[in-house]
């Protein structure tokens, strides 16, 4: 896991909670749904960091904190150098600039009333970015190209378009102020798999050609080994296993991370026929009522007392490679 000084941006010990009211007719109290729940983990500049996990495990919740998008209930967002937590909108603006979201679903991210020209030309007037209409058109044309798109495209509406190129949209109206640091939540997911491997291009490509530092948010294993150089693994809102790619894919520890690896789906019919999977048994708890310890040893065939009073801290195990596991094998 990349260290605090050589990090473009690092969370420390980050939570969200929710509160949730207990009854629909206001009478009962109010509980708090631990959608993070003190995650730690850093990314490098210019490089791109893997956050898997089943749905529901907070990935999404974590991009959304780092973005300010949510407020943070407790824990650190340090962006290079600067603790951005506690800034206020006007103190964060800046920031906008250089932080930005490509957004999981390209069916209901885009606004239906507005064009394409406005979707992403609003950025650039936003932030003062152009001097006048004319320039704002002539930036928008490039960012349409950058993404593969053309011209004539400007001035249709999402409704016109696939979602590929929704998506494209979408990738467009983030570039469109240059940022550092994007938070890429599930992109490829609604998307067909010739699609995905497109829009995974499109992102490559501009890593390479801008520098760009990736969250890459995705519960597909097979994309998030091709596109990262570090990944995380989170459950019920907890991260569970972090390592550079390379470490976790061949040598997972946590068993989490061994069940959710046996899952993946492998092209080699022969490999596929001998891996042995791993299912865990019963459904993932709820994060209103998680339970005492660690958060998986209620599905975990490893679990002992220690597992039930106390909820395991990432430990280094070497190079980097780090796991919460009392009973690590």
């Amino acid at each position: 896991m990349s260290g605090a000084g050589d990090a473009l941006l690092r969370a420390e010990n980050l939570k969200m909670f929710f509160g949730i009211k207990t009854s629909a007719i206001g009478k009962g109290g109010v509980r708090q749904l631990k959608a993070v729940n003190g995650v730690t983990f850093s990314i490098k500049r210019g490089e791109t960091f893997g956050l898997v996990g089943e749905s529901g495990c907070g990935k999404t919740t974590v991009g959304r904190t780092i973005l300010k998008l949510y407020r943070a209930t407790e824990g650190n967002i340090i962006y290079d150098g600067a603790d951005i937590t506690g800034m206020s909108n006007a103190e964060f603006f800046p920031y906008r600039r250089r932080m930005q979201m490509i957004f999981q679903d390209p069916y209901t991210s885009l606004d239906p009333r507005q064009p394409v020209s406005e979707i992403i030309g609003a950025p650039l007037t936003l932030h003062k970015l152009v001097s006048g209409k004319s320039e704002r058109d002539d930036r928008v044309s490039e960012l349409i190209h950058m993404v593969g798109l053309k011209d004539d495209h400007v001035n249709r509406y999402p409704h016109e378009f696939s979602g590929g190129q929704r998506q494209r949209i979408g990738i467009a109206r983030a570039l469109a102020l240059m940022p550092e640091f994007i938070v890429c939540d599930e992109p490829v997911s609604a998307l067909d798999v010739s699609i995905q491997a497109q829009i995974i291009n499109i992102l490559e490509e501009f890593q390479e050609r801008f520098g760009f530092t990736y969250l890459f948010i995705s519960h597909d294993l097979s994309v998030v080994r091709h596109i990262s150089h570090n990944v995380g693994v989170m459950y019920l809102g907890n991260l569970v296993e972090v390592a550079s790619v390379n470490e976790l894919y061949s040598d997972m520890r946590h068993p989490y991370t061994k069940s959710l690896m046996s899952a993946a789906p492998i092209a080699d019919p022969r490999e596929a026929r001998e891996r042995r999977r791993i299912i865990l048994e019963g459904d993932v708890p709820s994060p209103l009522d998680p339970p005492s310890g660690c958060p998986f040893r209620t599905r975990c065939a490893n679990a002992s007392g220690v597992c039930s009073e106390e909820n395991p801290k990432l430990v280094d195990i070497g190079g980097g490679h780090v796991v919460a596991c009392h009973n690590m094998l």
